[in-house]
This record gives C-alpha cells, structure tokens and sequence, in this order.
C-alpha cells in the first residue's frame, strides 16, 4: 500500500487508474474548491469502466450538493451506469443524538458501477 498526500480537487492519477474509488466524509472538507459535483466527477474520473465505487458524504445536504435526485442525474450524466444514493444516516450504526441535521443527518452513501 501507498499513501499519496494530494487535494481531491486534483488528483494526481491518470484515467481510469483504479478498480474501485471508496471515499468517507472528504468532500464536504475540501476547501481548495466550493465546486463539490466537481470533486465527485474527480473521484471517478480515476475509477476503471466497471469498478466500483462508494462514496459517503453529507449527501442530503442540499447548500452543498444540490437536491439528491439532481446530483443522481448529474453523475449519471457523467456515463455512471450504475449509481444509487442511500440515505446512511437512519442507519441502526448512527446513535440517535448523531442523526440530528448539523451532526450526520444529512448523511448519504452514493453507490454504483461505472
């Protein structure tokens, strides 16, 4: 295994460089960028035709991402063929007083195939 420090906005990878592309909580903290749909098109600008992906963040929330069923349109826009965005933060794993809209209540996991 190897660690690379770069920025999301800029990954340093060619093209479809990886089988599978997992990322959890960076997007909302990349600060180098205010374009968040951009960072997602980044993350799976490097995924291979037929990798997976699983990306957590702060989905639902709306300032940042847009309306869920407009950022599914948008990635599908990209030429994802498979994607699906689930709501995680009414997961049994989250406690109770995390599931509150400035904690993780705004908590998606967006899914899929390119």
């Amino acid at each position: 295994m190897t660690f690379q420090k770069a920025s999301a906005s800029s990954l340093p990878f060619p093209d479809e460089q990886f089988d599978a592309v997992v990322s959890n909580l960076v997007f909302h903290e990349v600060k180098d960028t205010s374009d968040k749909l951009g960072l997602i098109k980044e993350a799976l600008r490097v995924l291979k035709k037929g990798g997976k992906f699983a990306l957590q963040d702060l989905f639902y929330l709306e300032r940042m991402f847009g309306k869920p069923e407009v950022l599914l349109r948008t990635i599908r826009s990209w030429g994802i063929r498979d994607v699906e965005l689930i709501e995680t933060s009414n997961s049994s794993f989250i406690p109770t007083a995390l599931k509150l809209p400035f904690m993780v209540g705004t908590l998606g996991l967006i899914k899929g195939e390119k």
